[in-house]
C-alpha cells in the first residue's frame, strides 16, 4: 500500500496532472487530499473533478469553503477575494455542494489529514513554529497527521519536546509523533516553483517528499486569459 497525500492544488490543472502522473509511475495505490482544491488559479471545476473522481479522503480548505459560500470575504487579501468571485461563477451548485459538505478534519487508516490545525481546523489558523504545531499534537490521536495550508513543506516532531524541520524523507521512528506540511500542489511558497506532493508508505514508515516541473507557462498563460490578476501568475514562478 502506498499513498499520494497532497493538497493546496488551487485550481492549478497542470501541476495536478504532474502529480498524479508521477504518483502512477511510483505505484501509489491509494490518495489523501489535504484541501483547496480550487482558488487562485484557472481550472477550479477540472481540478475538483478529477480529485472528486479519485473517491479518496478529502478534507475542506479554507479556499474550498469560501468557493461554495455566500460569505463576505473581508477575511481575504484583495487577490484570494478576487479569485475567488471568479471562482464561485465556475462551479456549478453539485460542485458547490460537494465542497460544502467536506468534513474538516479525517483519520484515514493509521493517520490523520486536516488542512489547517487540529485545534480550531474550523478557523484556518497556520503551524509556523513549534508552539502553533503543539497546540495540534495536543488533538492528534494517531502518530502522523498531515497538513497544509502554510504552501511550504516542513515536519514537526514531537519526542518529549517539539522540534521542526525541513524535510526529504521521513522514517517514521516509534514513540514520536509526526505533523508533517506535503507543501502544495499549485502555489507553493518556499521559494521553489516545483510542485509538491509527499509518498507514504505504511508498511515501510517512510514519508517521502517530491518536488516536480510542471507547465507553469500553461497554468501563467490560463490565469491571465480568465481575467485573473498578473500577480497570481507572477508569484508561481516565484514560490511565493
Amino acid at each position: 500500500m502506498r499513498f499520494a497525500i497532497f493538497g493546496d492544488i488551487h485550481s492549478n490543472l497542470e501541476a495536478l496532472n504532474a502529480i498524479l502522473a508521477d504518483a502512477a509511475a511510483h505505484g501509489v495505490t491509494h490518495y489523501a487530499c489535504l484541501g483547496d482544491i480550487v482558488g487562485y488559479a484557472a481550472n477550479p471545476a477540472e481540478c475538483l473533478e478529477i480529485v472528486r473522481a479519485l473517491e479518496c479522503p478529502v478534507v475542506q480548505g479554507n479556499h474550498d469553503e469560501q468557493a461554495c459560500a455566500g460569505d463576505d470575504l473581508s477575511g481575504f487579501n484583495p487577490l484570494a477575494q478576487q479569485a475567488i468571485d471568479w471562482t464561485r461563477s465556475q462551479l456549478t451548485d453539485d460542485q458547490k455542494a460537494w465542497l460544502r459538505n467536506l468534513k474538516f478534519v479525517r483519520q484515514v487508516r493509521d493517520f490523520t489529514i486536516v488542512h489547517a490545525t487540529l485545534d480550531t481546523p474550523h478557523r484556518w489558523g497556520y503551524v509556523f513554529n513549534q508552539l502553533d504545531a503543539e497546540a495540534s499534537f495536543n488533538y492528534q490521536h494517531t502518530q502522523i497527521c498531515f497538513y497544509g495550508h502554510t504552501h511550504t513543506p516542513r515536519a514537526y516532531i514531537r519526542d518529549g519536546m517539539v522540534r521542526g524541520q525541513p524535510f526529504e524523507s521521513l522514517l517514521i521512528e516509534p514513540g514520536k509523533k509526526y505533523f508533517i506540511n506535503v507543501g502544495s500542489v499549485g502555489q507553493p511558497r518556499d521559494g521553489d516553483w516545483h510542485c509538491s506532493y509527499c509518498l507514504y508508505c505504511p508498511e515501510e514508515k517512510e514519508v517521502v517528499l517530491r518536488r516536480l516541473e510542471y507547465d507553469i507557462f500553461t497554468t501563467q498563460d490560463k490565469i491571465l486569459a480568465a481575467g485573473l490578476p498578473q500577480k497570481l501568475a507572477d508569484r508561481l514562478a516565484l514560490g511565493k
